[in-house]
């Protein structure tokens, strides 16, 4: 197995008696659908439904850990702090030798760990460890890589994730396959931004989606448009090189790069021609042709 110490990531320790109801009425996932599996993807939303906070939640018997972004981890505080009022939850981040891991390829069993689970957006991430740093990494032994080769490993498996992909506040659940990824709950009471939420999903009005697209050369940086016939379709996220192949996440128009497939209208990335297909975990598919503003 490989693994990697995700130093870009960060821990908020949720506890308290009121710790399940609390992050139930905020979060786009089912704590208790966490409670019952020991993670979930998530997202805090805007009233108007978009992304403000991306991460993973993890229980244990001490409350939730939310791994999320090391540079918003602050940002996330203070605004679960906004929400706490009178609740009976107590929010810190953990200091940097309490770490999260990513493992994958085979499983490992680490008696040092806090938590350890599978990735709860998709199963072919690996396992997600946290805990003391030079413990897990002394447990976990042969096969440390750095954190681009998770990176090339999540990218060429089309899981987007806020900041390397896309702007916080910027788009909708829906767009970032959050809820095709386990991290949208279509059942749970009322949160932030549900309404919206529910909406897009039930009437099927969820346009745009990240995709994976592949090229010959190297894609273009974070935010650049794809285009097809001279008009852009969508924009870069993250991306990669895996041995002669460049790999990225796009977010795109379904009924847009579905016509230009239909009249074999070149998808363009800067200069560079680029394949674009559906992820191989998507409930989703293309749509009908007509199907235009």
């Amino acid at each position: 197995s490989s693994f990697a110490h995700l130093t870009d990531r960060a821990l908020i320790r949720v506890a308290g008696e009121d710790a399940s109801h609390f992050l139930q009425n905020l979060v786009t996932v089912d704590i208790d659908d966490v409670d019952k599996s020991g993670a979930g993807a998530s997202a805090l939303l805007t009233p108007q439904g978009k992304i403000l906070f991306d991460f993973l939640i993890y229980a244990n018997d001490q409350g939730y850990l939310v791994d999320a972004p090391a540079a918003t981890a602050g940002d996330l505080l203070k605004r679960l702090g906004f929400y706490r009022l009178r609740a009976k939850v107590e929010l810190e981040i953990l200091p940097e030798n309490i770490g999260v891991f990513a493992v994958w390829g085979k499983p490992a069993e680490i008696p040092a760990a806090i938590t350890s689970v599978a990735d709860p957006r998709l199963a072919d991430l690996g396992h997600r460890i946290t805990g003391p740093v030079e413990e897990l990494k002394q447990a976990l032994g042969d096969g440390e890589e750095d954190l681009a080769a998770y990176e090339a490993h999540r990218i060429e498996l089309a899981v987007p994730e806020g900041l390397k992909d896309y702007d916080y506040s910027d788009i909708f659940p829906h767009d970032a396959d959050l809820d095709q990824l386990n991290g949208v709950s279509f059942s749970k009471g009322c949160y932030v931004g549900q309404e919206v939420v529910s909406r897009v999903h039930h009437r099927g009005t969820a346009r745009k989606r990240f995709l994976p697209v592949q090229g010959d050369s190297a894609l273009a940086e974070k935010g650049a448009s794809i285009t097809a016939g001279g008009k852009s379709i969508g924009t870069i996220g993250s991306s990669t090189q895996i041995e002669d192949r460049h790999v990225g996440l796009a977010l795109l128009r379904l009924d847009k790069v579905r016509q230009a497939h239909d009249n074999d209208t070149p998808i363009l990335c800067g200069d560079t021609k680029v394949q674009v297909s559906l992820p191989a975990w998507a409930g989703f598919s293309w749509p009908d042709t007509n199907a235009t503003d």
